[in-house]
């Protein structure tokens, strides 16, 4: 029987959750885990970090976090309420998206759903404003009361009188308890219609007295307002574009609105409208094999009656639900429908992943001798005396990640050897994060509470807006993962450098209350149910995130470190993290078109935007097929796929893959197209068909800076191989050795020479240069052996190809491979500077300007 772990990780609302709450009713039932503390990573002050401390220059609106101190939420759903100026439109608490005025909270929910043949949208729509008459209007009298990882209380307040909101995600009711103060409603989507049936005409009123009541507006919404005690409200339609409800005075009571989408909905919110939730707790439980994610909603009133709404994501991992009809209730949102569920702790569960440092199976033999050949070449050109110099987090966190994985492989594969090299390659790069004199440093942000790029503190176009918060899981998944990797190998290096490298950690997973320097998982939205990449950049408006393989890799590099420098339970936390991500990222990115349009859990009914299988961005109010920065289907995909990593074997189902081979496919066979989206495309599809990515993988000559040949080859080579054929076959390769190149139609030989580096096909057998072919992956280099100058192919394509170059680099690659019906011995050369074939122009001149295979000339490579 497995053995079942279960931590304790945040302190509830009333215990210990951020900021105490005063006067809350807390649920006493069995079912209601009071919290406690996980522990957390290290309490250590990070304002010992090379970069000391920095001030990001978009500090909190400081009136909203009055008397509180950091750190303080940066990408949660309701970041815009605290970020300058702090009145943007916030991403909830859905089905409503809201924003906070002078006078009170403006909400609403959009009944504008669009699909553009890009993108799905629902642009934010404003209903109501809720306040109270006694407010004047000063956009300092509001403020949090209170907190957490889901909820956040708003109080605003003038004199003794005030009006608190429970801005509760999933809640169908939008919830103001008013003390001492007089509610006023005032209506944002035309007038008011009719107030309890009573039709109103401009400047009329209706009053009416009790607990439940009913306005339309002139646009034909529908809310009813419900009161926890009897009141008497007075409608009045000032104007055909405005009305206002008011209270007949001071009242001390809750008010709860909600949007009536349909009649027949209104028999289950009477039945529900007396409980209401206040803040929510997180607990989790985990056996060696799945991790369980519980929320606890704590409440006034009977918890067990808590009417709630849930996303496709919850319905298809919650524990033994009370579901009410879906008919019942029902909201169509970008992420699809909002159905009720009852109660007050939702249990939901993951598989979690086995999957540390590498695959779970055998490289296929097949596969071995070109894994390795290319394990020793690339390993060979990793030159600490070259080792970059950090101008950012993400390009060299990737990049560095990249190179990690090969001591990872090299490890795997009993090449022990080779591993003391990549890390001392990785130390020697890495060393620079602790070097002050460095001019990319690492600081702690003081305002809201996190490690930044210290330039872009004051620069949000520097690492992509790292020091406002932007992207963080990103950035430091990578930055983990190297760090990890080091200290698997070298635990000197981790016993020196634990503490700091810990701080990325905590910026990213610090999973408790008892952190005072860091948030609770700053980038995850817990009922979101995945991660936002947007921080607090102007005015933390619409939340977004592009890239989920990024963000599954924030948690995988957190995952590594946790493995090798933390406690099981931060495995198990870590894991957690991977998992619900990558069930985020199949739900809301990646898209089915056999998935029927009226299935429960489809997010995107419209066929349409599931035939564009993948979607690049996820905000708030739309989901579509595009990036801020690239429209190819290829980027698309592939930014939903990198990097190429083990843990991902999950996250690249068959059914997507399959699809995305079949969508992405003329841009995989367009030759103008980099490779460096190709290569993840064709690792990801291995996942289903490993030999058909394999062969298709010998065709690619560069792999981006995130992704290495060994570890795309590695990949493929260990995926679930049902057939039992061998993965990688016999993989084409250059002919290597010392050659004289031959023009097979003509006869004639290349020549070139210190005079005329030019190559030129105009020699005969004595007179011809002799090249010497190496081996680099997939491809070659080919040197003058007479100057020891390599041959060179510039991108244009519009120059003769020359031995003109010291040493090599990507220009000087080209692919040798049996020209298609060439006959024995004929071979093209393909240029890896511009995907163009090798032609013979009329004076014998060698020019990269062939489109196609076809129009390549024919070469025969005569030992020499």
């Amino acid at each position: 029987m497995l053995k079942l772990l279960r931590c304790l990780l945040l302190a509830a609302p009333a215990a210990a959750g951020v900021i105490q709450r005063a006067g809350d009713s807390q649920d006493t039932s069995p079912n209601f885990s009071k919290r406690g503390t996980f522990g957390v990573i290290d309490t250590a002050n990070p304002s010992s970090v090379t970069g000391g401390t920095a001030a990001c220059d978009a500090p909190p609106v400081s009136s909203f976090f009055a008397g509180l101190k950091p750190p303080f939420p940066t990408n949660t759903w309701w970041a815009s309420y605290a970020a300058t100026p702090g009145n943007a439109v916030a991403a909830g608490p859905f089905p409503y998206e809201s924003s906070l005025d002078d006078t009170g909270i403006r909400f609403g929910i959009s009944s504008d759903r669009q699909f553009d043949g890009t993108s799905i949208k629902q642009p934010t729509q404003i209903d109501w404003l809720a306040s109270f008459s006694e407010h004047q209007g000063s956009f300092v009298n509001h403020k949090a009361t209170a907190f957490d990882t889901q909820t956040v209380t708003v109080q605003y307040f003038q004199g003794s009188a005030t009006m608190t909101s429970y801005l509760v995600p999933g809640s169908p009711y939008m919830t103001f308890a008013y003390a001492g103060a007089t509610p006023l409603l005032t209506s944002a989507n035309g007038g008011i219609a009719s107030f309890n049936g009573n039709a109103l005409s401009t400047g009329a009123s209706s009053t009416a007295t009790g607990t439940t009541f009913t306005v339309v507006d002139t646009e034909g919404t529908t809310y009813l307002i419900y009161s926890l005690s009897s009141i008497t409200l007075v409608a009045t339609a000032t104007s055909s574009s405005q009305g206002q409800i008011k209270a007949s005075g001071a009242f001390n009571g809750v008010l709860r609105l909600v949007k009536l989408n349909d009649p027949s909905h209104k028999a289950l919110l009477d039945q529900h409208y007396q409980v209401y939730p206040t803040s929510a707790g997180l607990d989790y439980s985990f056996t060696d094999t799945t991790g369980t994610l519980i929320f606890n909603w704590n409440t006034v009133g009977t918890a067990s009656n808590l009417l709630l709404l849930t996303w496709p994501h919850h319905r298809v991992s919650l524990q033994n639900p009370n579901y009410p009809a879906t008919t019942a209730l029902n909201y169509l949102t970008v992420k699809g429908w909002m159905y009720p569920i009852i109660g007050n702790q939702w249990q939901m569960k993951y598989t979690l992943s086995s999957i540390t440092w590498n695959a779970p199976r055998a490289l296929d033999s097949s596969c071995s001798s070109a894994v390795m050949s290319g394990l020793e070449y690339e390993i060979g050109q990793l030159n600490p005396a070259n080792a970059p110099v950090p101008g950012d987090f993400y390009y060299w966190g990737g990049a560095l990640a990249a190179a990690s994985r090969l001591a990872l492989i090299a490890d795997n594969l009993g090449r022990s050897d080779l591993v003391t090299p990549v890390i001392t390659y990785l130390k020697t790069s890495f060393e620079y994060w602790f070097e002050a004199s460095s001019t990319t440093l690492p600081a702690y942000e003081t305002t809201w509470g996190g490690i930044i790029n210290k330039a872009g503190a004051t620069n949000v176009n520097i690492d992509f807006g790292n020091g406002y918060y932007n992207d963080h899981h990103f950035h430091y998944g990578y930055f983990l993962h190297v760090a990890a990797v080091i200290a698997k190998f070298d635990a000197s290096w981790l016993a020196q450098h634990k503490t700091t490298i810990n701080f990325f950690a905590r910026d990213i997973i610090n999973p408790s209350t008892a952190d005072p320097y860091f948030p609770i998982t700053r980038c995850r939205d817990w009922f979101a149910g995945h991660s936002w990449a947007s921080g607090i950049a102007n005015g933390a408006g619409s939340r977004d995130q592009e890239s989920t393989g990024e963000a599954i890799n924030g948690y995988y590099g957190a995952l590594l470190w946790a493995s090798v420098a933390l406690s099981q339970d931060f495995v198990n936390y870590a894991k957690l993290l991977v998992a619900t991500e990558q069930q985020g990222a199949q739900m809301y990115w990646h898209m089915y078109p056999s998935q029927s349009q009226t299935a429960r859990d489809n997010p995107y009914p419209e066929t349409g935007i599931r035939n564009l299988i993948t979607i690049g961005n996820v905000e708030d109010w739309q989901s579509g097929a595009w990036l801020f920065w690239g429209a190819q289907r290829s980027e698309i995909a592939a930014i939903q796929i990198l990097p190429v990593t083990p843990i991902n074997e999950a996250l690249y189902d068959t059914e997507w893959v399959n699809n995305v081979w079949s969508y992405t496919m003329p841009e995989l066979v367009d030759p103008t197209i980099g490779d460096e989206w190709k290569n993840v495309i064709i690792a990801a599809y291995s996942n289903a068909h490993p030999q058909t990515a394999a062969a298709w993988s010998a065709n690619i000559t560069t792999w981006g800076s995130g992704n290495t040949f060994t570890n795309e080859l590695y990949f493929i080579g260990t995926r679930p191989n049902p057939s039992g054929s061998p993965i990688c076959g016999s993989l084409p390769q250059n002919p290597y050795g010392n050659f004289k190149i031959q023009v097979a139609t003509s006869g004639q030989y290349v020549a070139a020479s210190s005079g005329n580096p030019n190559l030129v096909a105009n020699a005969a057998v004595g007179s011809a240069a002799v090249f010497g072919s190496a081996y680099v992956p997939n491809a070659g280099t080919l040197e003058l052996l007479s100057t020891s100058m390599y041959v060179t192919a510039d991108s244009s394509g519009s120059y003769t190809i020359s031995a003109s170059r010291t040493a090599p680099s990507t220009w000087e690659h080209f692919t040798i491979r049996p020209k298609v019906g060439g006959g024995s011995g004929v071979y093209t050369i393909k240029a890896s500077s511009n995907g163009q074939y090798i032609t013979v122009g009329g004076d014998g001149s060698l020019v990269n300007n062939g489109a196609t295979e076809a129009s390549g000339a024919g070469f025969k490579f005569v030992s020499a």
